[in-house]
């Protein structure tokens, strides 16, 4: 043993010399930051834009399409600010520039509220969006990288705002202002996600571990309440979740060992410079160390998933982009192993979730764009859970849930100081249910019967949605907002309209609040489950929010 130990450690020594004293040890501790630069009211790229590195002598000007080029940027983290005369002046913190490789980013400049303004207004280092100004909090990938206890998860750092209580620590789930885990809406390039972590508990948006590669990600948008009518069919949260675009230039990958699992993200460019690819592949590998050695538990779940995106360029003033989000989670303790685990129940899991979709960004002249999205939603759930010491069959799942989503949404600059914002949505639902539930006592105390659910139903939801922002003076902002809502399978039609206001009182201070009606349809695998729940209105959630 003691020769083995010998072997590797002089091993070690002989390859860090190797790195250390090798030519590659120096060469090439330079990467190149790329970028895009808009404007946010209207999507159109910005020309001879500003870009400096805060702190270096180096910088860019944006070219006819917005795009940017800072080459040979030392190893390191820096902050880029940007600034265009007529717009705010903005500060991207965290941005990390590694050797040898590109760092992309996207910047969108606000407008300066006034036409007749033409100097540049300097901003904080927090650019705000005042279509939504209450409960929002963003991330960027490096803070969610590096935020302690996350682990690169996008949920977890989440349980550290004011707003958010957490179920334990084993599990994702948000509670958000008293709320449900079932009341949180997902959405990653305007394509809904029914979940976005591993082993849920079916209808609810939590689970032990994330499903979403942070490496794929540009940047989060978390709306704790007073959410704009874009945002529908959830009474707690939003969170709307960008993914950044492959590398357009070279091939690009990396192979990744940590707390997630084992796997890679991979990327490169599309044939004649039209676009990209990106792609992450990931498997949870504990069961790989239960079967070589003892870890002192003999149940080790399996999960895997995958990431894709494809971005494709129609023109200059359309692209096309394709997502794919998938998760495969399977778990299968005997009753044997249960009980040297001294679990009281234990069950075999089998669920997969899968989430494909398209988006077509327009920009419409030179004051409007539009988004509109396609999606197919699928879900299987294969569970069966077993009281340990009798080995009683409690609980049997077969459930198939399947959803098609048409998502369009368009913003038009009207005046420099009023926007408008219209959209619709469109989701066919469809279900095939065969579930077991044994008697069980609840809250009060009464008896509820075995419930055998043998059930394939299926329904509509139809949406539209409106929102006005208006800014009568440079310190003041009013955003006025409605949606409609329909749900075939109870015949429920809807009105919740929304208010935000945004009063700046100094450079320093700024006062936001919102009020607004939210509703959301109750789960069809709720609805099935009796005739007399088509009768059941839509639970409904009064937001009042001020900070």
């Amino acid at each position: 043993m003691k020769f083995f130990t010998k072997i590797a450690n002089q091993g070690f020594c002989l390859i860090t010399a190797l790195l250390l004293f090798s030519p590659l040890a120096t060469y090439g501790q330079t990467g190149t930051i790329k970028g895009t630069l808009r404007d946010a009211s209207n999507q159109n790229p910005l020309i001879g834009a500003n870009i400096m590195l805060a702190g270096t002598n180096m910088g860019a000007a944006s070219n006819s399409e917005g795009q940017f080029v800072i080459p040979r940027v030392p190893v390191g983290q820096y902050t880029l600010k940007f600034s265009y005369i007529g717009y705010s002046q903005q500060a991207m913190t965290d941005v990390v520039v590694r050797s040898q490789r590109i760092t992309f980013v996207e910047v969108a400049l606000q407008p300066s509220a006034l036409a007749s303004e033409e100097v540049v207004i300097t901003a904080g280092y927090f650019p705000q969006n005042d279509e939504q100004p209450t409960s929002l909090t963003s991330f960027s990938q490096e803070e969610i990288r590096r935020a302690p206890g996350s682990a690169g998860d996008i949920s977890r750092i989440l349980m550290s705002l004011p707003s958010i209580a957490k179920i334990n620590d084993q599990s994702n789930s948000l509670i958000v202002r008293g709320g449900s885990p079932l009341e949180n809406a997902f959405f990653v390039d305007n394509i809904e996600i029914p979940n976005i972590n591993h082993f849920p508990a079916q209808g609810s948006s939590g689970g032990p571990i994330g499903v979403l590669n942070v490496d794929l990600i540009r940047d989060v948008d978390f709306y704790a309440g007073g959410f704009g009518a874009h945002f529908g069919d959830r009474l707690s949260s939003a969170m709307d979740i960008r993914l950044r675009e492959g590398n357009r230039d070279e091939f690009d990958g990396q192979l990744d060992f940590n707390f997630a699992g084992l796997g890679g993200v991979f990327e490169g460019p599309l044939p004649k410079q039209r676009g990209a690819w990106l792609l992450s592949l990931r498997r949870s590998y504990l069961d790989l160390l239960v079967d070589a050695i003892d870890v002192g538990t003999s149940i080790a779940p399996v999960y895997s998933d995958a990431q894709a995106k494809v971005t494709y360029d129609l023109g200059k003033r359309h692209k096309l982009t394709a997502l794919l989000v998938r998760s495969d989670d399977y778990n299968d303790p005997d009753q044997d192993t249960a009980r040297e685990n001294d679990m009281l129940y234990y069950g075999n899991q089998d669920i997969v979730e899968q989430t494909i979709g398209v988006n077509w960004r327009a920009l419409w002249g030179g004051n409007a764009y539009g988004n509109t999205s396609i999606s197919h939603t699928a879900t299987r759930f294969k569970e069966d859970f077993y009281e340990t010491g009798s080995g009683a069959l409690l609980v049997k799942n077969r459930s198939h849930e399947q959803a098609v989503q048409l998502r369009h949404l368009s913003h038009v600059q009207l005046r420099p100081e009023v926007a408008l914002e219209l959209g619709f949505e469109t989701k066919f639902l469809r279900a095939d249910y065969d579930n077991f539930y044994p008697p069980y006592s609840d809250a009060f105390g009464d008896t509820v019967q075995a419930l055998a659910l043998q059930h394939d139903p299926h329904a509509t939801k139809m949406a539209t949605f409106a929102t006005l922002q208006i800014r009568p003076v440079s310190a003041l902002s009013l955003t006025f907002g409605g949606r409609l809502d329909y749900f075939s399978f109870n015949k429920n039609a809807s009105f919740s309209p929304r208010l935000a206001v945004t009063y700046q009182i100094s450079n320093r201070t700024t006062l936001h609040g919102a009020v607004g009606l939210f509703r959301q349809n109750l789960p069809l695998l709720l609805l099935a489950q009796n005739d007399a729940n088509k009768a059941l209105r839509d639970p409904l959630a009064s937001h009042m929010v001020l900070g």
